[in-house]
């Protein structure tokens, strides 16, 4: 195994507001009325699979609580685990990638507005059998 497979993994890796089917949740806003979350932007998943938990293929979810105002900043002050997944390096590897994860605003009637939202990110070994969720 090579120092780029944990890389490659981590585009395994599926931030569910990137995709289309996953949506992160809106703690405050309805989505069935001119809603449109966050969205990110990165052109690549800015999480990284910890090496020793890629080589155990050691998978889980951790789910995110952030918040990102209406100009699309990540307001880091305000990210919380809202979920562990039961492994506290996994929990430790997506909440440093926070820093790195760049958004496009939430939309209510297609105004720019801040919101706060769950943000589920999975942790899906290629060879234990994972199957990538929320594209």
């Amino acid at each position: 195994m090579t120092g780029r497979t944990p890389l490659l993994a981590a585009a395994l890796l599926v931030l569910a507001c990137r995709g289309s089917g996953d949506a992160p949740a809106s703690d405050d806003r309805d989505a069935g009325h001119g809603f449109e979350p966050p969205v990110l932007t990165n052109p690549e998943v800015p999480v990284r699979y910890p090496p020793d938990l890629y080589r155990d293929r050691t998978e889980g979810t951790v789910v995110l609580r952030l918040f990102v105002d209406a100009e699309g900043t990540l307001i880091a002050d305000s990210t919380r685990i809202a979920e562990g997944s039961g492994t506290p390096a996994l929990d430790s590897a997506a909440l440093a990638a926070v820093s790195l994860m760049r958004f496009a605003p939430a939309r209510q009637e297609g105004v720019a507005v801040g919101t706060a939202f769950l943000q589920p990110v999975h942790f899906r070994h290629p060879d234990a059998g994972g199957t990538p969720e929320g594209l």
